[in-house]
């Protein structure tokens, strides 16, 4: 039967839509910023990420928010490294060449991560899957064609950090799930992008009213999203949580043409209605199978 006849499993495209949803308020927060850019940015992020999730720990064990992430051992240290690297890189590729190059690159994580659970977890997408992947490759593509430059060479290396981090942090969850409560390894990410980010974050700028979204994109953008993304791993494919995930790529613009006035061009709207179909083909026609 299709995935999507599954009640868990579309419960948790569902969640993951959601969580893609948070992701996408980032592009339009930043525009509000005053002060805070760059690295700073990144900093206060992650550091606001990790109290919230450090707290949600703390709740959960009744005051012992350690004994969680000293239980995830090796899984754990790999996935808390990916999401480090998922944190910092993208910006610091958006440091060094465009948002369109950036976000271009990061198109590929689909395919990166369904790549990977074939050869590492034995899941063979179908072929209906492939072609959701390469449709949505593609309407990504058509989004950002207009703004792509030829230069940042660097920036683009960097941002691919992003999406081959991704892949190996969801095939790590995927395998894991069973065993191995993951979510905190988003605190330990949070806490390693922070270490690395800070001595290129000072001296800090941020004003009060900075700090106070800074803190919505920690909390809503990236410790909610993010820990209820490490839940959906157990009934999603791997393919699945990054073509999922890419509409944070279609909302974004959006928010930044309703709440900061950013022109949204015709082939916005054309990309993203293209993406929009491959993951509405891919809800009813795709899927994986075990081959080993």
């Amino acid at each position: 039967r299709a995935p999507g006849a599954d009640p868990q499993h579309r419960r948790a495209a569902l969640v993951l839509a959601f969580c893609a949803l948070c992701w996408s308020i980032a592009g339009v927060v930043t525009r509000h910023l005053e002060s805070a850019a760059g690295f700073e940015i990144t900093f206060w992020r992650s550091l606001f990420c990790a109290l919230t999730v450090l707290a949600a720990l703390a709740w959960k064990t009744r005051g012992a928010p350690l004994a969680p992430i000293l239980r995830m051992g090796l899984p754990g240290l790999v996935s808390g490294v990916m999401w480090a690297v998922m944190f910092t890189c993208f910006m610091v590729a958006l440091t060094l060449t465009s948002v369109a190059n950036t976000l271009l690159v990061m198109s590929v994580s689909p395919l990166l991560a369904a790549m990977l659970a074939w050869a590492l977890l034995g899941e063979r997408p179908a072929l209906a899957t492939w072609l959701a992947i390469v449709t949505a490759g593609i309407g990504i593509w058509w989004m950002v064609r207009g703004a792509l430059a030829a230069d940042g060479a660097m920036g683009m290396a960097v941002a691919l950090g992003v999406p081959v981090a991704a892949a190996f942090n969801i095939v790590t969850m995927r395998k894991h799930h069973a065993r191995i409560d993951l979510v905190p390894a988003v605190l330990l990410g949070a806490v390693l992008s922070c270490l690395a980010t800070a001595p290129l974050a000072m001296p800090f700028a941020a004003t009060a009213a900075d700090l106070w979204l800074l803190a919505l994109l920690g909390v809503v953008q990236l410790a909610v999203p993010c820990m209820l993304m490490v839940g959906t791993n157990r009934h999603l494919a791997p393919h699945e949580v990054s073509l999922i995930a890419m509409l944070e790529v279609v909302l974004g613009p959006v928010w930044a043409w309703l709440w900061a006035g950013e022109a949204m061009g015709i082939a916005t709207l054309q990309g993203g209605a293209v993406v929009l179909g491959a993951l509405v083909f891919n809800a009813f026609f795709g899927g994986a199978r075990r081959t080993g």
